[in-house]
């Protein structure tokens, strides 16, 4: 099993940028594929970005794509996720997630190990 931390959430005016990082310890060497997830009240758990751990190989759901960035340190055993021109919409609690199979996976159900979550509040 990984265990997952992230932080870096805060609070920022629409437009603006932050950058969350979340460090995987436990047994990273098992990490096959990351995700960002992200979950507004009274929404459900939603897919933000994914990476395949060792292959690098991104991919976003529309709503972040061209905004969102998503990355990693192997070295460090940290995912990042680079959030640029937010939106009121991105506010919400962001959990990262990894799991040890490979191909790409957007439901919440793919993935066996889940951080904390961190709040994102985007303002006007």
């Amino acid at each position: 099993q990984v265990q997952l931390v992230e932080s870096g959430g805060g609070l920022v005016q629409t437009g603006g940028s932050l950058r969350l990082s979340c460090v995987a310890s436990g047994k990273p060497f098992n990490i096959g594929r990351m995700a960002w997830f992200r979950q507004a009240p009274g929404n459900e758990r939603e897919f933000v970005a994914h990476i395949n751990w060792m292959a690098g190989s991104v991919y976003y759901a529309d709503s972040v794509k061209g905004r969102f960035t998503i990355s990693r340190d192997n070295a460090k055993n940290t995912l990042y996720l680079q959030m640029n021109s937010l939106k009121l919409e991105d506010t919400a609690v962001y959990y990262c997630a990894a799991d040890r199979r490979v191909l790409l996976a957007l439901s919440s159900l793919g993935y066996n190990d889940w951080g904390q979550g961190t709040q994102v509040t985007v303002s006007s």
